[in-house]
C-alpha cells in the first residue's frame, strides 16, 4: 500500500491459503514498483480476479468496506478479511473510488481455466496480471465528468540573465487521456512564474509529475498557488527519479521509439535518430526549447507505461505543440484568477465565472472547446469578424438555431467516444477481453457510429435550411454546411450497421450462456469494426470539431438572448503604428464602451444594471485619457466597473457580443490585472509582496497595445510609502508606456497631483446621503444626487456631527471628477461596528486630516521644487519658447508663433484651474 509519501508493507497472516499469499505478495511487490505518491490521501489499491468475482484483501478490504459499504467477511485458516464484488459491478466500484481520490489496479485472468489445466495440470492456478492502474488523471472510459482532464508532465531548467536576473524555462508535456490527445510545449518565464501559472489556470492538471529534486521553491510556490480551493479533490503530485524515470531528451525519444509510441508522429527508426535530431516529430521540432519538452514527453509516456495504459494511449496517440499564448490575447493566471474567467473564487465551481455565463452549450465537448477558447481569445481581426459574422446569421435564423440546438441536444460525447475506439484499435489485450467486456465494447462502437450519423444529418439539415434562406453570408456556416459534399462514409455507415446488426442477437445469447469459448470470436468481431472505424478517424475528428464549433457560437446567442441587460456587437478599429501621446487623434489605442454592465455580478446592486460609460482614448471624435483615474467609497463599485470592463474585452474577441449599447475598440494584447488583496501563507508571502510582484510583472511586460487594471495598489502597507509606490506606477504608466489604464485608489492626493495631466481622466464612483425613514419608505431613489458638494458642507461641521443622521446609498454611476473621501466610516457603521467606536474614529479622522492638511501646506510653502504637474507646465513653455526661435530660423514665424500662441494659452486655462 502507498500512503502518506513512502511504501508501507500490506501485514499478511502466515496461514492464509496459498493461492492468497502468493496474490497478496504479488500486490505487495506491484504496488512498489508503481512509485510513492506525494499526496496523503492517495492510496494505491489492488482487486483481483477469482473466476467471476473480483476480491480484496486485508487493508484493502478494509477501504472497500468504508468506501463502498461491501461486507466484510473472514475466510481460510488465518481468517483473513475480504470482501467480493461480481464481475458486473467492478467498474462502477472501480470508478468511485477513482473518483473519491484512489489509484485503482486490476488484476485480471490471462487464461482461462481450461487452458490452466491443459498447460500446468489438473490442480494449476489461473494466471493473473496487472492489467491497468486508474488514477483520476488517466480515466478513459466511465462516468467521467465533461470537463478536460489533465496530466501534465513538467521539466524545469533554471538560468541566469546577463542583468543578473533569474529565469527559467519550463519543457511540458500532458495528456487529456479521455479523448487520446497529448501536448509538448515549452515556456520561458521570469522569477514571477506568471506563464507558468497562466499554463497551470488553463490546464487545472489533475496529476503533476516532476523530477525529484528539479523543481525551484518558487515554482513549488506557484504550483501551490494555483492548486484548487479546498473542498475540490487535490492535485497529486508525483516525483519521478531522475534519468531512470525522467530521461534526459535523447533517452526519451529512444525510449519512445522503441516501444512504437506515437506512431503517426514519429517517421523513423531509433537507428535514424542516432543520426540527426530531424527525424524527431513535428510537435516537438518546433518548439524553441524541445530537449525539455522531449523530456517531459518521455516522463509522461513512462508513467503511462508504468500504469499499464500505454496499450490504448500511445501507439495511435496524436501529438500536438501546445503554446500558451498561442497568439491570442495573453491572460496570464493571476488576471485569469481575478476576473474569475473559468471558476469563482468562493468554491471553484464555473457557477457565477465567464465561463459558467457563456455556457448554454448543448454536447460536452462543445462545453470542452468554450473552455479553450476562454483560454485563448483571438488577436486576428479576420477570426474575429468570422464568428461575429456567424453569430448575427444564427440570431437573424432563430428557426435554423433551434433545429441545430435539438440535434446537438441528442449527441454524446462523441469525442471521447472516437478516442476510445482508436485506444482500442491499438490495444494488445483485445483477445484477451472476458465476454462482458467485449460486449461493452461493441455497445461502444454501435454508439459512436449512430451518434456519427446524427452529426451528419444535422450538417445536412444546417446545409438544407441555409440553403432554403439563401447562401449563407458567414464563411463559418458557409464551410459547415458544404463539409458533407462528396462525403463517401455513408456506405460505411451502413455495412458497420448491418453487421453489427447481424450480430447482436447472437453475441447477447452468448454473453447469457457466459460461455467462455465464444470470448475469442466476439473479439474479433470487435477487432474487425474497430479496424473499419479508425480507417476513417480524420474525417470522424472533423465532423466533431465542426458540430463543436457550431455548438460554441449558438451557445453566445442563446447568451445573448437571456441576457439581463442590452448587448451590442463589437467594433474593432486599427491601431495607429506610431501613436503620438500628445494627440490621441493621431494614433494609440482607444476603448469606447457605452452602457457597459457586468454580465454575472448584479447581485451587489439589488439585481438592478446600472450602465456606465467607460471611454479611454477617441470617443465621439474628441480625443480622451487613455488613463482613467478612479475614486470613490468602498463597495461602491469600482472593482466591479474594473471587472466589467476586461470581460467585455475578452469577450469581443472571443467573437461575442458584449454587455453594452455600443462598443468601438482597437485589438488588445495582453490584459494585466491587480485586483483584490490577499496573502499567500502557504508561499510565505506577503499581501504587499503580492500586489508588488504583480505590479512588477504588469511593468516588465505591459505594451502600448495592453489594457492594465490596478485596484487600490500600495494599501498592504504604510500609507505614505504606499502612496509613493502608487504614485510612481501610475506616473510611468501613463508617461512611458501610454497604454489603456485603469487605476482605482484611495489615494485622493493622487486626484490633486494629476488634476491637471492631459493624460489622465478623473472619474468616481457616486453615492448619495439620505435619510434612513426615505430608504424604508420609498427604497433607493431614482436619480439621487452625488455625494461631493453636500459632503463638502458637512466636513465643515465635521463627520461626527452628519454621521448617523443620513444613510450612504450607492449609486454604482462612473461620473466625471475626484471623490473627497472614501466613506469608509460610513462602511463601517453599515458594517456593524458599534456606534460609539465609529464616532471616536471621526473624530480622530478629522484630526489627522487637519494636521496633514497643514503640514502640506507648510511643505507648499517653503519646498521649491516644483510639483509634477508644474513640470509639465514648464516642459510646455520650453517646447514654446523653442517653436518660437525655430520659426524665425527657417523664415515660417507665422505658423510656429500660433502654435506657441496656443500653447500659452492652453496653460493659461489650465492655470486658472487652480
Amino acid at each position: 500500500m502507498v500512503m502518506a509519501g513512502k511504501p508501507q508493507i500490506l501485514f499478511l497472516i502466515e496461514e492464509q491459503s496459498k493461492s492468497q499469499r502468493r496474490s497478496s505478495i504479488n500486490c505487495q511487490h506491484l504496488r512498489s514498483s508503481i512509485g510513492p505518491s506525494k499526496a496523503n490521501t492517495w492510496i494505491l489499491f489492488c482487486s483481483l480476479k477469482w473466476g467471476k468475482f473480483y476480491e480484496l484483501y486485508e487493508l484493502d478490504a478494509e477501504i472497500g468496506h468504508k468506501e463502498l459499504d461491501w461486507k466484510i467477511t473472514l475466510s481460510g485458516v488465518g481468517k483473513c478479511r475480504q470482501v467480493g464484488v461480481s464481475e458486473s459491478g467492478i467498474d462502477e466500484a472501480v470508478q468511485k473510488l477513482v473518483a473519491r481520490g484512489y489509484k485503482v489496479g486490476r488484476m485480471e485472468q490471462i487464461e482461462t481455466a481450461a487452458q490452466a489445466k491443459a498447460l500446468r495440470g489438473p490442480k494449476a492456478t489461473i494466471q493473473r496480471e496487472l492489467m491497468q492502474v486508474l488514477t483520476p488523471s488517466t480515466l478513459i472510459d466511465g462516468n467521467l465528468r465533461p470537463e478536460a482532464i489533465h496530466l501534465l508532465a513538467l521539466k524545469e531548467e533554471l538560468s541566469q540573465g546577463l542583468d543578473g536576473k533569474e529565469s527559467c524555462t519550463y519543457g511540458f508535456a500532458f495528456v487529456d487521456a479521455a479523448v487520446g490527445r497529448f501536448y509538448v510545449g515549452s515556456i520561458r518565464d521570469t522569477s514571477s512564474r506568471s506563464a507558468l501559472g497562466a499554463l497551470l489556470t488553463q490546464l487545472a492538471p489533475q496529476e503533476l509529475l516532476y523530477e525529484l529534486g528539479g523543481l525551484s521553491k518558487e515554482t513549488h510556490r506557484a504550483l501551490q498557488k494555483y492548486s484548487p480551493p479546498a473542498g475540490l479533490l487535490p492535485v497529486m503530485r508525483t516525483p519521478l527519479q531522475p534519468r531512470s524515470e525522467f530521461m534526459d531528451s535523447d533517452a526519451a525519444v529512444k525510449f519512445m521509439l522503441s516501444r512504437g509510441y506515437f506512431k503517426h508522429a514519429f517517421k523513423a527508426t531509433a537507428e535514424c535518430f542516432e543520426k540527426s535530431k530531424e527525424s524527431w516529430p513535428e510537435a516537438l521540432n518546433v518548439l524553441p526549447d524541445k530537449d525539455l519538452a522531449a523530456s517531459a514527453l518521455g516522463a509522461l509516456s513512462s508513467h503511462i507505461q508504468r500504469l499499464k495504459s500505454d496499450g490504448e494511449l500511445l501507439p495511435n496517440a496524436e501529438l500536438y505543440p501546445y503554446e500558451v499564448y498561442r497568439g491570442s490575447l495573453r491572460l496570464d493566471g493571476q488576471t485569469t484568477t481575478n476576473l474569475e474567467l473559468l471558476k469563482n473564487s468562493a468554491n471553484g465551481s464555473k457557477s457565477g465565472s465567464l465561463l459558467g455565463y457563456l455556457d448554454s452549450c448543448c454536447t460536452v465537448f462543445g462545453k470542452r472547446l468554450l473552455h479553450r477558447w476562454i483560454c485563448h481569445p483571438l488577436q486576428n481581426l479576420e477570426e474575429i469578424n468570422e464568428r461575429l459574422d456567424a453569430v448575427d446569421e444564427l440570431i437573424l435564423l432563430p428557426e435554423l438555431t433551434s433545429t441545430l440546438r435539438a440535434g446537438l441536444r441528442k449527441l454524446p460525447d462523441l469525442e471521447r467516444m472516437i478516442a476510445r475506439i482508436r485506444g482500442l484499435a491499438g490495444s494488445p489485450n483485445i483477445s484477451f477481453l472476458p465476454g462482458t467486456m467485449v460486449q461493452r465494447r461493441l455497445k461502444l462502437l454501435c454508439s459512436a457510429t449512430k451518434g456519427l450519423q446524427d452529426a451528419c444529418e444535422l450538417l445536412r439539415c444546417l446545409k438544407t435550411c441555409v440553403d432554403s434562406e439563401g447562401h449563407p453570408k458567414a464563411h463559418i456556416l458557409r464551410e459547415a454546411s458544404a463539409f458533407l459534399d462528396g462525403e463517401r462514409v455513408g456506405p460505411v455507415f451502413a455495412e458497420m450497421m448491418s453487421i453489427i446488426d447481424q450480430n447482436s442477437s447472437s453475441t447477447k445469447e452468448t454473453f447469457q450462456q457466459k460461455d467462455d469459448t465464444e470470448d475469442g470470436e466476439h473479439a474479433g468481431l470487435l477487432f474487425h469494426l474497430l479496424s473499419m472505424f479508425i480507417e476513417h478517424q480524420m474525417y470522424w475528428s472533423s465532423v466533431v470539431e465542426i458540430i463543436a464549433r457550431l455548438d460554441v457560437l449558438s451557445s453566445f446567442v442563446v447568451t445573448i438572448h437571456n441576457s439581463n441587460g442590452p448587448t451590442c456587437r463589437p467594433k474593432f478599429v486599427p491601431d495607429n503604428p506610431h501613436p503620438n501621446q500628445t494627440s490621441c487623434i493621431n494614433g494609440g489605442s482607444l476603448l469606447n464602451i457605452k452602457g457597459l454592465w457586468h454580465p454575472f455580478a448584479t447581485g451587489g446592486m439589488g439585481g438592478v444594471i446600472v450602465p456606465n460609460d467607460v471611454q479611454l482614448g477617441m470617443a465621439d471624435g474628441s480625443c480622451k485619457p487613455r488613463a482613467m483615474l478612479v475614486t470613490g467609497p468602498n463597495m461602491g463599485g469600482k472593482s466591479t466597473l474594473l471587472r466589467a470592463t476586461c470581460l467585455a474585452i475578452i469577450m469581443a474577441q472571443l467573437g461575442c457580443y458584449v454587455p453594452g449599447e455600443s462598443c468601438i475598440m482597437s485589438i488588445v494584447d495582453i490584459i494585466f490585472t491587480r485586483i483584490g488583496a490577499s496573502d499567500r501563507i502557504m508561499s510565505g508571502e506577503s499581501t504587499f509582496l503580492v500586489e508588488c510582484t504583480e505590479a512588477a510583472s504588469i511593468l516588465q511586460h505591459a505594451t502600448s497595445k495592453s489594457l492594465v487594471v490596478l485596484d487600490e495598489l500600495g494599501r498592504g502597507t504604510s500609507t505614505f510609502d504606499g502612496y509613493a509606490i502608487a504614485y510612481a506606477v501610475f506616473r510611468h504608466l501613463i508617461e512611458t508606456l501610454d497604454c489603456r489604464l485603469l487605476f482605482a485608489t484611495h489615494y485622493h492626493p493622487l486626484t490633486e497631483e494629476f488634476s491637471g495631466s492631459s493624460f489622465v481622466s478623473l472619474q468616481h464612483m457616486a453615492c448619495s446621503f439620505e435619510p434612513p425613514h426615505t430608504l424604508m419608505n420609498a427604497g433607493r431613489p431614482n436619480q439621487p444626487a452625488d455625494t461631493n458638494d453636500e459632503w463638502n458642507k458637512a466636513s465643515d461641521v465635521g463627520q461626527s456631527s452628519c454621521l448617523f443622521d443620513k444613510q450612504l446609498v450607492f449609486l454604482y454611476k462612473l461620473k466625471a471628477g475626484a471623490c473627497p473621501r472614501s466613506y469608509g466610516l460610513q462602511v463601517a457603521s453599515l458594517a456593524g461596528i458599534p456606534e460609539s467606536i465609529v464616532v471616536v474614529a471621526a473624530k480622530a479622522s478629522e484630526m489627522i486630516h487637519s494636521c496633514l492638511n497643514k503640514a502640506f501646506q507648510a511643505a507648499t510653502d517653503v519646498n521649491t521644487e516644483l510639483s509634477h504637474i508644474q513640470k509639465q507646465w514648464l516642459k510646455s513653455l520650453i517646447t514654446a519658447g523653442k517653436l518660437i526661435t525655430f520659426g524665425r530660423s527657417s523664415n515660417r514665424p507665422l505658423d510656429c508663433a500660433e502654435d506657441a500662441y496656443d500653447t500659452f494659452l492652453c496653460l493659461w486655462h489650465e492655470m486658472r484651474k487652480l
